[in-house]
């Protein structure tokens, strides 16, 4: 279930002012700014149900009583809520620092605790199958699906997440050095690393494909459509799927599944945690020791198959 209507809603110049702080000053994603923005107005219903307008009637008896309306009034998963509350944290706070709020209400709203999913990893054999599955498309259409081959190749062998690799300008990558300078999270940029194949079906891509299809709406994007236009990640998403159930990959195999193979494999490989981290452009390597615990269930799984008391 959708907020109401922000004009509808109280504190919605407060609620203004502090996605606004966090997109000029924090430069978060506008896909972050938008789910704040959401969660914020779920807080905005629950104000205005207890006719509190202004920051003034915000108190701890309130915030506290939160989680539990958002639970009762709105289907969100566990991830959903946790990002929620934390948004009501965030902005109490800044209302805190523009001397709206006297204190903080909502010092004892509580963090829900969350099971971290592991995610879905390929096994090599199945990456280079699902990487080369266009070059099967070769032999029943007679002609290389070069662009798809090179957006594969891409992602398995840099870790892009999905957005990124659609909004990498042309001259992102450095077919020469092997580096491809990607725009992340919070507008942080970092240089990751190419290796040949992924060099190679790019440089294919850039003689043969793209200045066919370049026309005026490409915008200097790396990767557009037939029809000339930058390529969203709908298509990308459609793209790997096609391919995958063509290598028959079993499972729901997604652009993401490429970047969590690419930090495993390395991983598997004898990689440094740090490197990857930075090679995902990973914030917190927290997020990045998830993937420590993806390599330690393939180990429970090879000792289980092979040990004589696995």
């Amino acid at each position: 279930m959708a907020p109401a209507a922000t004009l509808d809603l109280p504190l919605a110049a407060e609620r203004a002012m502090f996605l606004e702080h966090l997109t000029v000053e924090r430069g978060l994603s506008p896909n972050t700014i938008e789910a704040y923005g959401r969660d914020l107005g779920y807080f905005a219903e629950h104000c205005a149900r207890r006719k509190v307008t202004a920051p003034g009637g915000l108190n701890e008896d309130l915030v506290t009583a939160f989680p539990g309306e958002l639970a009762a009034r709105h289907n969100l998963q566990a991830s959903s809520t946790a990002r929620a509350l934390a948004a009501v944290r965030m902005f109490l706070r800044f209302l805190v620092q523009e001397g709206a709020l006297a204190s903080d209400p909502g010092t004892t709203l509580e963090r829900p605790k969350q099971w971290r999913r592991l995610p879905e990893v390929l096994s090599q054999a199945h990456a280079g199958a699902l990487v080369a599955a266009p070059e099967a498309d070769l032999r029943r259409r007679r002609k290389i699906p070069i662009r798809d081959r090179a957006i594969l190749e891409l992602l398995y062998a840099s870790g892009l997440r999905v957005s990124e690799l659609c909004d990498l300008p042309l001259d992102a990558v450095d077919l020469e050095v092997g580096v491809v300078r990607v725009t992340g999270k919070g507008d942080k940029t970092r240089l990751v690393p190419v290796g040949r194949g992924a060099r190679e079906a790019l440089r294919r891509y850039l003689v043969h494909v793209r200045p066919k299809h370049a026309g005026t709406q490409a915008a200097g994007k790396l990767f557009l459509s037939k029809g000339g236009r930058p390529l969203d990640r709908q298509a990308v998403w459609r793209l790997v799927k096609r391919y995958a159930r063509l290598a028959g990959v079993a499972g729901d195999t997604s652009p993401h599944t490429l970047r969590h193979s690419f930090a495993t494999h390395l991983l598997e490989g004898g990689a440094n945690l740090r490197a990857v981290q930075e090679l995902l452009g990973h914030a917190d390597i927290a997020t990045t020791e998830l993937y420590t615990h993806v390599d330690a269930r393939r180990l429970l799984s090879v000792h289980k198959q092979f040990h004589p008391r696995g």
